[in-house]
């Protein structure tokens, strides 16, 4: 009797053990074994039964695992639509902004080089892009006004003929606008073509501004070479001007200029040298809503400048490499000091002074929200630092104020681009 009893007892707890091991199979097929201690007068059937879970509970618990097994895939595909459905309208929108290729701009100051678009501004729009065209007209415009008083005092045959050729030029540009307006309302296929319209648009707005160029030098065949501004009328990512020379390699400098912008937020870019393998060697910049900062080796300097209240400002930054120690002064009084800009670190040569545009690239990278917006004369590099009273001279326009030793100021020392001009300037005597 005692065997049988036994055997009864050996065949449940087989029983359990396989019971146990299916449960587990139903759980992603791994198999568990549980040991329990029994103490030793108990009788091993009875410990089984005590510790082993009913059939119909754990059968239970594994229809409602399964379930929500099945709810969890199910969600997850109903996500899985969304995300697509989503990135479908994405690339839609993506497709229709009129964006081009390699105009993806970060958060910060970097961006990848790719092609730029030209005439490019804060915002990509088409209409926006309108109305930097309308803007870009209008500058042209008043210059071409300005030519025009000056051919009737001066009774010029040619300078006549050019006033008509111009004229008509700029009437061509605005039937372009317009055919182009036409296309945005009608909402027609007409956009793809955006790219080659931006590209006829912006040869003949080139084309305008070196006729207008050539015409304003005989306004100017007697003018001093240093005596010029030049205006950046528009914030856009083709107008600039490229210093011809590089600059050598420095352990000291000091940068001067007058500058006169009303722009908000941030006058932008009044300078930037590049060199190969860092963009921000040298940089002068107001971005956004950030205080003035000076840039050396992409190290950063806060600068206590106040410029962008429409009137004109002497500025001037001085830097030694002996412990980074740098000087700002505006209107030839010193404003704040600092140390630790890139210590130790020469400028190098080699390298491409742009003025009014941020480079992010050797020589390009231009983007629109950086770029500097007003006047800016009288540019000046030395490659040491200047006294206060030599900062005091230049801000007083004294007779006894130097020039660059590295860069001075010069007409035939710079090369303009994308509708930049130039006009007279006399430092001190059209201050405000």
């Amino acid at each position: 009797m005692k065997a049988g009893k036994k055997g009864i007892c050996w065949r449940l707890f087989l029983f359990s053990c396989l019971l146990l091991e299916s449960s587990s199979q139903d759980f992603g097929g791994q198999t568990q074994f549980i040991c329990t201690s029994v103490p030793k007068d108990m009788d091993i059937c009875a410990a089984t039964l005590q510790n082993s879970v009913p059939g119909e509970d754990l059968k239970t618990t594994v229809m409602q695992l399964r379930e929500t097994v099945l709810q969890q895939k199910e969600t997850i595909m109903n996500q899985k639509e969304t995300i697509r459905e989503l990135t479908s309208k994405l690339a839609r929108c993506e497709s229709q902004s009129g964006a081009e290729p390699g105009d993806a701009r970060p958060g910060g100051r970097r961006k990848e080089a790719g092609t730029k678009n030209t005439m490019g501004d804060v915002s990509r729009g088409p209409a926006d892009t309108l109305t930097q065209l309308s803007q870009t007209l209008q500058s042209l415009k008043q210059r071409l006004e300005n030519l025009e008083q000056f051919s009737r005092s001066n009774n010029s045959v040619q300078a006549n003929s050019l006033k008509d050729l111009l004229q008509s030029k700029i009437d061509d540009l605005e039937k372009q606008v317009l055919s182009r307006v036409n296309s945005i309302e009608e909402g027609k296929p007409g956009l793809r073509n955006e790219t080659e319209q931006r590209g006829r648009v912006e040869s003949t707005l080139t084309s305008l501004h070196q006729r207008i160029t050539d015409l304003e030098k005989g306004q100017r065949e007697n003018r001093p070479l240093d005596k010029f501004q030049l205006t950046f009328p528009l914030r856009t990512n083709y107008m600039y001007a490229k210093v011809k020379k590089s600059l050598p390699e420095m352990y000291a400098l000091t940068v001067c200029m007058w500058l006169k912008s009303n722009a908000s937020p941030g006058v932008g870019t009044p300078f930037s040298y590049a060199v190969p393998g860092q963009a921000n060697e040298l940089v002068l910049i107001e971005w956004g809503n950030n205080p003035m900062e000076i840039l050396i080796n992409d190290k950063v300097a806060k600068l206590p400048f106040l410029i962008n209240d429409g009137k004109w400002h002497h500025i001037c930054v001085t830097w030694t490499t002996r412990d980074g120690v740098w000087e700002a002064f505006q209107d030839g009084v010193k404003r704040g000091s600092g140390e630790n800009l890139a210590p130790y670190h020469p400028i190098k040569p080699q390298g491409l002074l742009i003025l009014g545009q941020e480079q992010d690239t050797l020589g390009g990278g231009f983007d629109a929200t950086q770029a500097f917006v007003g006047d800016l004369a009288n540019f000046h590099i030395w490659d040491r630092k200047l006294s206060v009273g030599e900062i005091y001279n230049l801000a007083t326009c004294s007779s006894k104020a130097q020039v660059g030793n590295v860069f001075a100021w010069m007409e035939t020392s710079l090369d303009i681009y994308g509708g930049a001009s130039k006009w007279t300037f006399e430092a001190c005597r059209q201050l405000n």
